[in-house]
Order: structure tokens, then C-alpha cells, then sequence
């Protein structure tokens, strides 16, 4: 009997990029509104992507068709 394949989650697709050297990407959070009141320092730091490190990694990228 056949193993079923895992769909494509389209919302992880939307949250997370993996790179060609399969890294995971994500954008930080805290930075659509009230950003008055945070330092400037950052808001700059939040701009670039983080990355995913771990089982969480390992996990979207199945999550993902990758």
C-alpha cells in the first residue's frame, strides 16, 4: 500500500520561506502597529528575517511539501 502525501499547508507557505540551502525563514512579529512606543533599535532588528532552528525547522519543512 502506498504512503499518502502530506498536503502543502498554504498558510505555513504564507508565514515561513526556506531557502536553497533549506533554511527557514520567518518574519518577526510586533511590528504593525503602536510602533511609537518601541526603540528604534528594534523595529530595524525585527525588519530581518530570523531564522528556525531545531525539530520546529524539521517540522515546517514536512508542513511544507519540502
Amino acid at each position: 500500500m502506498k504512503k499518502k502525501k502530506l498536503k502543502t499547508r498554504k498558510s505555513l507557505v504564507k508565514r515561513f520561506r526556506i531557502t536553497k540551502k533549506e533554511k527557514v525563514l520567518f518574519r518577526g512579529s510586533h511590528v504593525r502597529h503602536l510602533r511609537r512606543k518601541k526603540q528604534k533599535k528594534q523595529l530595524r532588528a525585527q525588519k530581518v528575517p530570523q531564522k528556525l532552528h531545531g525539530r520546529m525547522q524539521k517540522k515546517i519543512k514536512k508542513l511544507a511539501g519540502k
